[in-house]
């Protein structure tokens, strides 16, 4: 599969960055190309955004389930697509460095199957990556604006 992560490190103690990680709706906006999303339950949420891979240009509606709820170091998620053929996982984890400072790490794995995705895959190698990198350092931005 096609996958990517980026870590990033911030000035705020891992209990901030478990309390803004742990609610979907603080980090469902900060996907690139993000649309909307909507709470099913705790564990079950559906998002949508337009995804740009090279010349395709794709409204994607996927449903993310979370896997596990780790406190206060990792969320573990799986991604299914509702409106095109793909599937996925990603995390983000903390690690603590000191009590004031925190590493962030998001990764992100997805491929495309049927028909398409003998096609998309390849692309999704150099998309994944910086879409990881991305929505890890939106994250750990507005994780910064928290503890600035």
């Amino acid at each position: 599969m096609p996958g990517g992560s980026h870590s990033v490190q911030v000035d705020c103690p891992i209990e901030t960055v478990w309390t803004f990680v742990r609610d979907i709706n603080n980090w469902a906006p900060l996907v690139p190309g993000y649309i909307e999303h909507q709470i099913i339950n705790d564990k079950q949420s559906t998002w949508k955004f337009v995804s740009d891979i090279g010349i395709i240009k794709r409204t994607l509606h996927m449903e993310v389930d979370i896997i596990n709820w780790q406190e206060p170091t990792k969320v573990t998620f799986n991604l299914k697509g509702i409106n095109e053929k793909f599937t996925g996982s990603g995390y983000f984890e903390a690690e603590k460095i000191t009590e004031a400072r925190t590493k962030i790490t998001g990764y992100l794995d997805i491929k495309a199957s049927g028909l398409r995705g003998r096609a998309i895959n390849p692309a999704l190698k150099s998309v994944i990556p910086k879409t990881a990198t991305e929505l890890t350092a939106a994250v750990s931005n507005d994780i910064q604006k928290i503890c600035s």
